[in-house]
């Protein structure tokens, strides 16, 4: 969250990528400073470590919301 809201801040489009488990903590820190609209998308947990075939099958599924939250 905080390197989305960084980007955002120096003027560039920017969506956080959050996993389920940290959804609260982005919230947070999302309105702490400012930016509770920040567009962000959430992926399962954990993504790290869970292995080539399961990345590539986490990046076809958030594709198209990572494409639909910069048409807002």
């Amino acid at each position: 969250m905080r390197d989305g809201i960084a980007t955002a801040r120096n003027g560039i489009p920017c969506i956080a990528l959050v996993t389920e488990d940290f959804w609260p903590q982005g919230d947070f820190v999302a309105q702490s400073l400012g930016m509770s609209a920040l567009p962000r998308v959430q992926l399962p947990h954990p993504v790290a470590g869970s292995g080539k075939a399961n990345m590539q099958v986490i990046a076809e599924e958030i594709t198209p919301k990572i494409i639909a939250a910069f048409a807002l």
